[in-house]
């Protein structure tokens, strides 16, 4: 994989330098996929992380609390959205964007809209420009001195 030479926002992927460096997960069982969209992140000034199974993602959000969770539908023992709506009961502070080369998703995002929860879904394949633009637009509301999704309470 080659790598590139300069980052494809002309903004350091929307943060100042002396804003907070997001974090970024990005959950694909195609590793290539996670991977790639990782670099793109890390090489776009975000903090990025690949997963690539469910299980390996929720260990990573409970440790590393990322800001946001880019997870694709399709995923084998759980699906992607199901992962987001876990996330989203567990951490309610983080976003997450979800993606998919499927066509049959719009039957998940209407059982999780009548479950009361609304995801944004960019399709697959996606441009990196589209990505980051859509990152840099659901993380542009976090406040500087939030970093991270919050951890759990302790009830």
């Amino acid at each position: 994989m080659a790598t590139r030479s300069r980052p494809l926002t002309g903004n350091n992927g929307g943060n100042t330098m002396h804003a907070v460096r997001h974090k970024v997960l990005v959950v694909d069982d195609e590793r290539i996929i996670a991977d790639t969209l990782s670099q793109i992140f890390a090489e776009n000034g975000y903090q990025a992380r690949p997963a690539y199974d469910p299980g390996q993602a929720t260990e990573l959000i409970s440790k590393w609390l990322p800001d946001l969770i880019i997870v694709d539908i399709i995923l084998p023992r759980m699906s992607g959205l199901d992962l987001a709506i876990f996330v989203k009961e567990r951490f309610p502070t983080c976003r997450v964007l979800l993606f998919s080369g499927q066509t049959a998703t719009a039957n998940l995002l209407e059982d999780a809209e009548a479950r009361g929860y609304t995801f944004e879904i960019l399709p697959k394949p996606i441009h990196p420009r589209e990505v980051l633009e859509a990152a840099r637009r659901i993380l542009s509301d976090l406040p500087a001195n939030q970093s991270g999704c919050s951890a759990p309470s302790a009830e």
